[in-house]
């Protein structure tokens, strides 16, 4: 009786312990348990891990990165009891989801303590990157991996690099971690600490982050500076690109900084020799150059003498003959042409140059080879209210004035009388080379008729003409060869009663004194007063005076007969 007894209690015992074996078992699901490795075969570990079955898990689990495993029979070893046994009845372990276990529990703890943590970038998923964090892995926003817009994130995968948690959530196996802040913390310290020693004129490497029209950002180690365009060098550079790329090295000086706005602008060129110093001396006024063609504007086209100098050569010294046309149709960038130097301004960094000046002037060749006197034909290029434009040689126009188109029609009439395009003979009247002014002569072309018919005509003769118009103030009359005279109304008569133009008609001939000839005007001016007063001068010389009794009708009477007597003889 009492040995059954005894057998009973020890059954209930080792049920119990049993039970209570299993309950601590199966309450280990789920963790992190230390088991033994019991034998390493065919890259599998047979781990021990006191349960009633033993548990295999690969080998390669065992690896560290980079490095092959190295595990062997009796080492201790942490893994993951996911079940007691599976249907082979072997306990489902795991390395991987240990390791994994280890890392999320130092997560939470950087992640309370707001520390960084290490990780690695190894994939790319939707709207960003995946990241391995020692086991964990977390998700990198597209938006956090650098303080600007990557384009090529290639350099930065499989790097180890620090991250910092934003967020963690064990149940739903989810971590987001941020490059970016890490960065960003780190600028800070960075810029904090280069502000505070910035001083201008010093002398720092940098790193070109960005590429704008205006110029470039350069990163001088948590702080950017401004490269302005014109900054870059000495020669002119229309975009930055020309001369920078990003991710590029450059040294650059401080030009200026503003603690306040802590605003830097930085220079390159100021590192190098500045081109104009002495400038006057290597390009004398008078000298000419061959220089490229770097820019064109509505006012002129800027050509580059060396790197760093450039000249303006204005739309006035381009060409002697093109007038009011636009740079672009005389010369194009990047040409090459031969220019002389006007003037240079040093304080100014202006030189002003001259392309027209290296090409003979055409008025001057001109002159050389037609010089006044010469005819020649040409085309009617213009036709103005004062004269005709006409097409020369030499790719230049000279002007016929109104004036000298024709010896007896007004300008009015005879201009009249031409339209563009005609063909015309002309004579060279003048040439003014620095006023770069031609005159030129139609009328010139035959001989002035007005001094072949007042070739014999002289002042003080008496002529007899023939009135053609009469008017208030005189009369007009025709002379020789029908050219035109006009007596005055106060020379019409010796007395002034007589001084009356209604008591001359139209086409009775009188006889007057020539009193002046006019080539400019082509008049010539006379006086019937004088004529009288001269032939009562002769007639009291010749027939006696007042003084001796005789009156003065008495002796023009007498002249008058006498006149009258040599007339019918």
């Amino acid at each position: 009786m009492a040995q059954a007894m005894a057998r009973t209690g020890e059954k209930e015992s080792f049920a119990a312990l049993l039970e209570e074996s299993l309950g601590t078992a199966e309450s280990l699901e789920g963790s992190v348990v230390k088991g033994r490795v019991v034998s390493v075969e065919n890259d599998m570990v047979t781990i021990d891990v006191g349960l009633k079955s033993e548990g295999r898990v690969a080998l390669k689990e065992f690896a560290v990165a980079g490095q092959p495993p190295e595990l062997k029979a009796g080492d201790t070893v942490e893994v993951y009891l996911e079940r007691m046994e599976d249907k082979n009845g072997e306990a489902v372990l795991s390395r991987e989801k240990a390791k994994r276990e280890e890392a999320w529990a130092l997560l939470e703890k950087s992640f309370q303590d707001q520390t960084r943590v290490t990780g690695v970038i190894f994939g790319r998923v939707k709207g960003g990157f995946t990241v391995d964090l020692s086991g964990a892995v977390a998700f990198l926003p597209g938006s956090q991996v650098d303080i600007r817009p990557v384009r090529d994130i290639s350099p930065l995968l499989g790097t180890p690099q620090p991250f910092q948690i934003l967020k963690m959530d064990r149940s739903r196996g989810n971590i987001v971690v941020s490059r970016r802040a890490v960065l960003e913390e780190s600028r800070a310290e960075a810029r904090s600490e280069l502000v505070a020693n910035l001083k201008e004129g010093q002398v720092l490497q940098g790193v070109v982050k960005n590429i704008t029209d205006y110029g470039a950002f350069v990163d001088l180690g948590g702080v950017d500076g401004l490269l302005h365009v014109t900054d870059i060098a000495w020669r002119r550079i229309n975009h930055p690109s020309e001369a920078l790329q990003i991710g590029q090295t450059v040294t650059v000086q401080v030009i200026r900084f503003n603690p306040e706005t802590q605003r830097i602008s930085l220079g390159m060129k100021q590192l190098e020799a500045d081109p104009w110093e002495g400038v006057e001396a290597k390009y004398p006024v008078g000298a000419k150059f061959k220089g490229r063609v770097t820019n064109i504007t509505d006012y002129g086209a800027f050509v580059e003498l060396e790197p760093g100098i450039e000249g303006l050569v204005h739309v006035s010294e381009m060409s002697w003959t093109k007038k009011n046309v636009h740079p672009g149709k005389i010369v194009s960038t990047s040409q090459e042409v031969e220019v002389m130097v006007l003037d240079v301004d040093p304080q100014k960094r202006r030189i002003s140059l001259g392309l027209k000046q290296c090409l003979d002037n055409p008025w001057e060749t001109f002159l050389d080879k037609f010089g006044p006197g010469t005819e020649l034909e040409g085309e009617v290029k213009n036709i103005t209210e004062f004269g005709l434009f006409v097409g020369l040689p030499g790719d230049i126009d000279g002007m016929v004035h109104m004036s000298d188109l024709d010896w007896n029609k007004s300008g009015e009439e005879a201009i009249a009388e031409y339209k563009k395009g005609d063909r015309v003979k002309v004579k060279v009247l003048d040439v003014d080379v620095e006023k770069e002014r031609i005159s030129l002569g139609i009328k010139q072309l035959a001989n002035d008729p007005f001094e072949a018919a007042t070739a014999g005509l002289k002042k003080n003769d008496v002529v007899t003409c023939t009135v053609t118009q009469v008017t208030e103030g005189g009369i007009e009359v025709s002379v020789g060869e029908g050219y035109t005279g006009f007596i005055r109304k106060s020379d019409l008569s010796r007395d002034r009663s007589e001084q009356r133009p209604d008591r001359f008609a139209v086409g009775e001939k009188v006889d007057a004194k020539v009193t002046q000839i006019d080539r400019g005007s082509r008049r010539i001016s006379l006086s019937i007063k004088a004529r009288e007063m001269e032939e009562e001068k002769q007639a009291m010389a010749e027939y006696g005076s007042s003084d001796s009794g005789a009156s003065l009708g008495d002796i023009l009477g007498a002249a008058l007969k006498r006149k009258q007597q040599t007339g019918e003889e």
